[in-house]
């Protein structure tokens, strides 16, 4: 593990690679094979794990823990104090996970006291160019955010969801898994897992089959989550029928038990309601 005071520039066979110009403050943890690129800044409160790539002008802050063969790309602000006029310099951290790709001028906050103190940030994410993470998000893994998205504070993201370009989504939003949303969508309820939606406010516009082909669903169980969609959407039936129509569905329909159960799960954890 590297630590400042045996700093080496580029030279140093396993330990960190830190570019001359670069500035990592005493305090900060560096693992084997770390690089840190020109005039990138380094806080002291922060971890970062073996084979982290750091490019050129980034500032990384706050307690940060960042965990394995993370790609940070020029301009990234990683780990700076929350954008929320409720913040009084609480102890709070980021934590990312491994293998996730942060493209240039990615912007992500630590958490707050109101949201349990961490902004999370899963594995092998792909998050692009000009991305904001607030204070208290939630990311799962292996998502997508095009460039420009915009996540308010507090709001969660499931596995495998994909965000369109320039996606505003509001405070305490949630996104179900595998759910995507097209260019320009402003999110300002929850989104269920699976579904597509897009608009200004969003609306529902079916379930994202070929993301769920792609991830190995088979036909059985995409029919079964299109049957639940016109429950849900088509059917008029209230939020709660609805929901009592899909735990039915999944007790006859047991190859897609588990998907439904996600589904419905999330339906009724939601506090804003969901897109319609």
């Amino acid at each position: 593990m590297y630590l400042p005071e045996d700093r080496a520039g580029w030279r140093g066979g396993l330990m960190a690679r830190i570019h001359p110009t670069a500035v990592v403050e005493d305090g900060a943890e560096l693992d084997d094979d770390v690089e840190v690129g020109p005039y990138a800044v380094v806080g002291g409160k922060v971890n970062v794990g073996a084979g982290t790539t750091i490019g050129a002008h980034a500032h990384l802050s706050g307690r940060t823990r960042i965990g394995r063969a993370n790609r940070i790309f020029p301009y990234c602000a990683i780990g700076g104090i929350p954008q929320d006029m409720k913040y009084r310099g609480e102890d709070a951290e980021l934590v990312i996970g491994d293998r996730n790709t942060l493209r240039e001028f990615c912007t992500v906050n630590i958490g707050t006291a109101d949201g349990g103190g961490a902004t999370r940030i899963g594995d092998d994410n792909w998050i692009m160019a000009y991305v904001h993470v607030a204070h208290d998000c939630l990311v799962g893994n292996r998502t997508i955010m095009a460039n420009s998205v915009q996540l308010a504070g507090h709001v969660v993201v499931g596995d495998w969801a994909i965000l369109g370009g320039i996606t505003g989504v509001h405070q305490f939003v949630r996104i179900g898994a595998h759910a995507m949303t097209g260019a320009g969508t402003t999110l300002l309820q929850d989104l269920p897992p699976y579904v597509i939606c897009n608009g200004n406010p969003a609306q529902a516009h079916g379930i994202n089959v070929e993301g769920l082909r792609r991830r190995g669903f088979d036909a059985e169980a995409i029919a079964s989550l299109r049957r639940a969609y016109r429950t849900l959407y088509r059917s008029s039936l209230p939020l709660e029928q609805a929901r009592a129509a899909l735990a039915a569905q999944a007790q006859s329909e047991p190859q897609a038990a588990q998907a439904l159960q996600l589904l419905n799960d999330f339906l009724g954890a939601t506090g804003r309601g969901i897109v319609r």
